[in-house]
Order: C-alpha cells, then sequence, then structure tokens
C-alpha cells in the first residue's frame, strides 16, 4: 500500500510579510486609501500582525509618504495630489514649500496656507490648482517635524513674575508666547532674549511656552550670536561619547606611530595663518630644484585618529564642518583634535599626510607622489609677518625670520608662477571684500572694515589649490572612491541676462550674440581696465551657481579645474577627512573604508547641506553685528555705491564702514520712479534721473531695525533733507542702545573660547 503524501505544514511566514514596502504595495495595488483592517487582509496576514502594522503606519507617516486622512484611512502621499517637503518663509511672509523629490518645482504657499506651520518646519502640503502655466500652489495639512524644539524668544511684556508674552527672534513668525520663565535661575527683564520650548496653543495666534534657558540682553554680541546657532541648527556641546573618545587620545604621537612614515622633522616646514587661529592644519616647505622647484604641503593626518564609524566620525559627518562667528567657534572636532593632537603647532612632532609636487621651470606640475609623515613645524608664521618680510622689506621682520627666509623668498616666487598660470587658464578672481568686526575691551563692536588680503595670503591660496587638484588627480586616474569639489558652470538665463545688460556699457563690443561663459575672464580683465571691476565682478556673481561635493568629478567652473577635491582642512571639512581615507588606500597606506554608489551620495549630501547651513548663518550673524553696531549711528552721513536694484528700491555698500543698506523709492520725493529690468536701472519719470549698480551716492542711516535684520538708508538731496535729518536728530537722539548695553554688561558673561 503506497504511504499516503501528508500535506506540509505552512511555514508561519510564508506570504507576504508586514514590512514597509509590502504596506506601500498594497496601497498602491488598491488604488485607494485603506484603513489599518484593509491593509492586513490584503496582505493575507493575521490580526496579531496588528501592532506591527501599527509601527509601520506610524514610521510611513513620519517619513511623508503615507496621509492619515480624517476618516482613519491610509493613502499614498504621491497620489492624493499632496507632496512632502521643507517651508521656507521669506522676508515679505510668503513661503515657499521645498519638495524632497528634486525633481518637482518648488510650491508657493500663501501665509493663509500656513495651518501651524513654521519656518523651517517639515510639512506636506496639498496642491492647489491653479491656472495653466502659474507655478504650483498648495496649503499646508500636515506637520511632520518641527525645525526647532525650541527657540529663541524676545521678551515683550511682564504679566506676573514669571510670566511674560514674548515674540519670537525669527521675523517670519508672527506669533506670540505666553512664556513661563520659573524655571530661569537668572531673573529675565523685558528686552531679554531666552530659549523657549512651545507647548499648547491657546489662541489663533498664542502659544504656550516653558523657559529653557536664558541668553541675555538683545544687544550682546554673544546672545546673537547663541541665537544664530540655534535658529540655523548649528550643533554647540559635543556628545558624551564623542568627549570620552577625544579625551582617551594622548597629547602627542608616539614613537610607535612614526613606523611606516617618512621622518621629515628636520624639513623646515612652516605654517602661515592669521594672527588669531588657533588650529593650524596645513605646513608648507619650498626649495629650488633643477631650475623649478619642489613644493612639499603636509596636513594634519587627521584620519589616524578619527576610524569610521567612530563616535569621532559620526559627530563630524553630522556636523559636516566647524561653524565660525565673529567671537566663538563651533569646531567640527573636539579642542583635544582640533587645537591639539591635530593641529600643527610649533616645535611639536606631528603625524601629517604629505603632498610632494615638482613644479618645472615653465610652473607645470610634472611629477606628484603622497605618503603618511611626521614632520615638526619650524614656525609658526603671520599673513602679515610674511607680507612684512617679502613685500614690504621691513629689515625687522626680515631678521626675525632669517632662518627660513629664504624658504619663503622660494615659496614667494613659485606661488606667483601658479598664480600667472591660474590665471591664463581662465580662473575666476570676483575679488570681493570680507568684512572684518574688530571689538572693544568690552566685547562691542566697534569697526568693521574690509579684510586685509596680501601676497601672503595668495602664497597659501596657490599652494592648497596645487594640492587639492593633484590628489583630486591621483584619486581619478586611479578610479578611488572620493568626493570632488564641483562647481557648475553659470545658471545661463541669468548670465545671459547679465550679458545683456553689460552690452550697454563700453564692454558690450566684447560681447558677441550667443555668448557664453567662457568670455567671463575675459571681461572681467578688461573691467578691471576700464574701471568697471564693481558692477561687471556683482552681476557675474549671481549668474555662479553654488559648488558643492559630489563622487562624480564634473570639474570646478571657478577655478577652470578639470579635477578638484578638498584635501587641505580635514580638522575644519569631513569632506578633507573622506578624501584623506581614500589617498591612503590609493597608496596601500590605508584600508579601502570610503562608501561607494548611494551611501557616498548620501554623505556629499549631507555635507554640502551643512555647509549652506554655515554659510547663511555667517551672512545672518554678520547682519545682526552690524545693526548692533550702527545703533549709535542713525542720522550720520555715508558714502557709498549701488549694488544692486530692484522694483522697490536700490542697496548701496557704503564706503567708510563695510555695511550695506537699502534705500527704498518710497523714500524719493523729488519724482516717480519706474525700474528697468533689463538694464538694471531705475529711471525719474520726470527727471529722467537714473540709479545703477555702480553709482556712487552720499546717504544718511535713517534707520537700524534688529528684529526685521534691516539698514535703511535714505539719499541725501540738498538742503531740505538735510534739514529734515538734523531736526530728527534733535528730536530722535539714538541712544537707545546704551541703557541695555550697560545692562548686559551686568548681567551676563559670556564664556571665553581658546
Amino acid at each position: 500500500m503506497a504511504p499516503k503524501h501528508r500535506r506540509k505544514p505552512q511555514r508561519k511566514n510564508a506570504g507576504p510579510r508586514v514590512t514597509q514596502e509590502t504596506v506601500l504595495q498594497a496601497l498602491k495595488d488598491a488604488h485607494h486609501p485603506l484603513r489599518r483592517n484593509e491593509i492586513l487582509a490584503a496582505l493575507k496576514v493575521k490580526k496579531e500582525a496588528k501592532r506591527a502594522l501599527k509601527e509601520i503606519l506610524k514610521s510611513l507617516e513620519e517619513k511623508g509618504k503615507l496621509i492619515r486622512t480624517k476618516g482613519g484611512t491610509y493613502g499614498l502621499t504621491q497620489n492624493m495630489s499632496l507632496i512632502t517637503g521643507t517651508l521656507e518663509i521669506q522676508r515679505s511672509g510668503v513661503g515657499f514649500l521645498l519638495p524632497e523629490d528634486k525633481r518637482r518645482k518648488d510650491v508657493f504657499i500663501s501665509p493663509n496656507n500656513f495651518g501651524d506651520a513654521w519656518n523651517g518646519d517639515r510639512v506636506v502640503a496639498a496642491l492647489i490648482p491653479t491656472r495653466k502655466g502659474k507655478n504650483p500652489e498648495g496649503r499646508i495639512v500636515r506637520i511632520l517635524d518641527r525645525k526647532n524644539r525650541e527657540m529663541p524668544v524676545r521678551l515683550i511684556k511682564r504679566l506676573g513674575p514669571d510670566m511674560f508674552v514674548s515674540h519670537p527672534t525669527d521675523t517670519t513668525m508672527q506669533i506670540n508666547f505666553m512664556v513661563d520663565t520659573q524655571e530661569l535661575e537668572d531673573e529675565p527683564q523685558v528686552g531679554d532674549i531666552i530659549f523657549a520650548k512651545p507647548g499648547e496653543k491657546l489662541d489663533a495666534k498664542l502659544w504656550a511656552a516653558d523657559a529653557t534657558v536664558f541668553l541675555g540682553a538683545e544687544t550682546s554680541v554673544a546672545v546673537q550670536e547663541g541665537m544664530v546657532k540655534m535658529l540655523h541648527g548649528i550643533p554647540q556641546d559635543f556628545p558624551s561619547a564623542t568627549v570620552e573618545e577625544a579625551q582617551a587620545l594622548p597629547d602627542e604621537p608616539s614613537e610607535a606611530e612614526f613606523e611606516g612614515r617618512r621622518d621629515m622633522r628636520e624639513t623646515q616646514f612652516v605654517t602661515i595663518d592669521g594672527a588669531s587661529a588657533r588650529d593650524f592644519d596645513d605646513a608648507i616647505y619650498v626649495r629650488p630644484e633643477n631650475n623649478g622647484h619642489r613644493l612639499f604641503v603636509a596636513i594634519a593626518d587627521v584620519s589616524h585618529y578619527v576610524q569610521p564609524g567612530s563616535a569621532l566620525d559620526q559627530e563630524a559627518l553630522e556636523r559636516g564642518n566647524s561653524y565660525y562667528f565673529p567671537t566663538s567657534v563651533e569646531p567640527m572636532f573636539p579642542v583635544e583634535l582640533s587645537n591639539g593632537l591635530c593641529s600643527l603647532n610649533p616645535n611639536v612632532n606631528r603625524l601629517a599626510m604629505v603632498a610632494e609636487m615638482f613644479v618645472s621651470p615653465k610652473g607645470k606640475i610634472t611629477e606628484e607622489q603622497f605618503y603618511p609623515a611626521v614632520i615638526c613645524s619650524h614656525a609658526r608664521l603671520t599673513y602679515d609677518q610674511v607680507h612684512s618680510a617679502l613685500e614690504l622689506n621691513d629689515d625687522a621682520t626680515r631678521t626675525e625670520l632669517a632662518e627660513v627666509l629664504p624658504m619663503l623668498e622660494s615659496a614667494e616666487k613659485l606661488a606667483r608662477q601658479l598664480n600667472a598660470l591660474r590665471k591664463d587658464r581662465g580662473t575666476l578672481d570676483f575679488e570681493i571684500p570680507e568684512p572684518l568686526i574688530s571689538f572693544d575691551d568690552n566685547g562691542v563692536p566697534d569697526d568693521i572694515q574690509p579684510r586685509k588680503r596680501n601676497f601672503a595670503h595668495q602664497l597659501i591660496e596657490e599652494f592648497m589649490i596645487a594640492a587639492n587638484e593633484a590628489v583630486a588627480r591621483f584619486l581619478e586616474d586611479r578610479g578611488e572612491p572620493a568626493l570632488y569639489r564641483i562647481h557648475p558652470s553659470p545658471d545661463a538665463d541669468k548670465l545671459r541676462n547679465a550679458f545683456k545688460m553689460l552690452r550697454h556699457t563700453e564692454l558690450g563690443q566684447l560681447i558677441p550674440d550667443g555668448a557664453g561663459p567662457s568670455i567671463i575672464p575675459e571681461l572681467l580683465h578688461a573691467a578691471t581696465e576700464l574701471g568697471m571691476d564693481f558692477i561687471v565682478g556683482r552681476l557675474l556673481l549671481r549668474s555662479m551657481m553654488q559648488a558643492s561635493y559630489s563622487p562624480m568629478n564634473d570639474g570646478h567652473f571657478g577655478l577652470a579645474s578639470e579635477s578638484y577635491c578638498h584635501f587641505t582642512s580635514p580638522i575644519r571639512r569631513y569632506a578633507d577627512l573622506i578624501v584623506h581615507r581614500a589617498l591612503k588606500a590609493a597608496t596601500g597606506k590605508g584600508p579601502h573604508c570610503v562608501p561607494q554608489g548611494d551611501a557616498l551620495q548620501e554623505i556629499a549630501d549631507q555635507i554640502s547641506g551643512r555647509e549652506r547651513v554655515a554659510m547663511r548663518a555667517e551672512r545672518e550673524i554678520l547682519k545682526r553685528v552690524t545693526i548692533l553696531f550702527l545703533q549709535d549711528k542713525v542720522g550720520e552721513d555715508f558714502t557709498g555705491i549701488i549694488n544692486g536694484v530692484a522694483d522697490y528700491g536700490f542697496w548701496v555698500e557704503l564706503n567708510e564702514i563695510m555695511a550695506e543698506g537699502s534705500v527704498r523709492l518710497s523714500s524719493l520725493s523729488d519724482d516717480y520712479y519706474a525700474f528697468i529690468p533689463e538694464r538694471q536701472e531705475i529711471w525719474g519719470e520726470r527727471t529722467k534721473k537714473r540709479f545703477f549698480i555702480g553709482q556712487p551716492v552720499r546717504v544718511y542711516l535713517s534707520d537700524v531695525n534688529l528684529s526685521r535684520l534691516e539698514i535703511t538708508l535714505e539719499l541725501i538731496q540738498g538742503k531740505k533733507a538735510a534739514f529734515k535729518r538734523n531736526l530728527r536728530r534733535q528730536i530722535q537722539p539714538s541712544t537707545h542702545g546704551e541703557e541695555a548695553r550697560q545692562r548686559q554688561k551686568h548681567r551676563f558673561h559670556p564664556k571665553k573660547r581658546h
């Protein structure tokens, strides 16, 4: 008798499992939203999986992939005319949704359609039908994640011993908070800045909040820096695991760590940095050889101490880079590394990665090699010292630097040669000055002037560019995964508009029809010869795209470089740390630990994003400190140059101090004015008076507003305007900032950073 075939028991995990992928597929197959029980039925799983499904649905909601309707059903965001992204509110009050799907256009959001969303929140928006051809418009239907769990607010009215009405310092937020301050150790006053944690909504424009941190008076630079750090999500304190790893590292490298490295401690390396610099991640040495030069660029070997996946590494990736403020720094690594073990301080042994290049008599790099080394910096020099010795030929400075002077003279000769070749190949140099803020003994800004540059700055810049290009070529030739610094060609529409305007100037004959980016270097050179570098530089700069990081080498337009990366600052940029790891792998001095594919692209996106955060924060703190500096100068006269025009007015760069303000057309009473976009000019209808970029003007400071970050100027228009200005000075003396400053001196003591 033949044996009966027993039916095999069905495995418990047969059929679809409850995963994010199967849930999304079930909703896609259903072609309509489903309830939880309906999803379970569609997946043919038992009710015991209900708890797992609940967690998965919650996770998919948080990611913005699903929307839960008021009826309790779940639908696919992409099928419900919904878009997930970040709400960005402009200073004008309108908002835009920046979609997470980069293929989509930004979505206009009217203030009436914000709901309870705030600037920077991650949200879901429903598209609103619009006329054909108009940009998409939407309304916020869901807040997925608040940008800030806490936010800086200004106390504006006391309601009781521990209760204040306050307003966010972020001027895009048109709401108020009822703040309970009883948990603060300090006694806050009206006008002070605190951090508050929002609670429940009390009314349409009123929320409850609890005070968490006392900052101090708004007129303090330290308070302003704290606000900006908070508003832009800039990390400050390091996690305990990161601090523990840093503190576990030795103070000095050991002899055992020198094994396998070139001993270059006798080589006459020097560092050249600003007088206030504390972290030195590059040192240089140059010697003449065979009618050319041999250049050595030594960079701190951070990758020796920071291992992939470690707490130090993860925190550095999260930060992306260091963040610099007028009176403080938020470093990418704890000070044990950034100012200590990984800083090429003078007269101490340090581990480094060296880029060695031979530069021919014609300035071409014909030989390059890379290797780990141990070095000892022979001198910590400043830009001003090197400038004084090489360009000013100051006898005292030359005597002081006698030991390294011959090497510096060789370095200067080589740097000038490299600079000339870069200019010949078409590198762009807009020479837009950077501000330098000086402070008095009380930490109050007392001047803002252009940062002075000399050839010592250029010398270091040339050598760093040479090293970065050499490393990029080497990694690309060997196919080693790495991050490149890429800079696309200018925005075609913006460049076309700039050329259209410049055709109305003396440069018009240099701009043929159909001209492209290749003529920009020639235009900049001609503009300098004609004294038009101000207007041309700013017009063309606005057409430039932003540089970023990428696993793919697409070249660097601004430097006219076919292959470029960041290798020279691993203390303060995570991209450089990745490049060091790639370089060690390519030279057989380290493991192949750099991620590839999507993982490397995610790192590139992360650090490019953090770089943009740093830039925005830097611009904002500069504006805030500038306004603090100008508070007691309302009514004063200045000269300046128009650097931008719009339909509502124009902007003026001041000559006496490095600041910028706006002149509104509504303040011009002698005519009706119209904006001519194609010429980037403003014309008076009756007087035919023109305002254009590059035009010198005389203005006076009409007002400054720290809340709105506005510097308002007015043109000086004859005796009548002068009379009004003098009258204003008599009626409204500008002393409003002094009382708060005196109170701040006694009530807030910023922590010094070394």
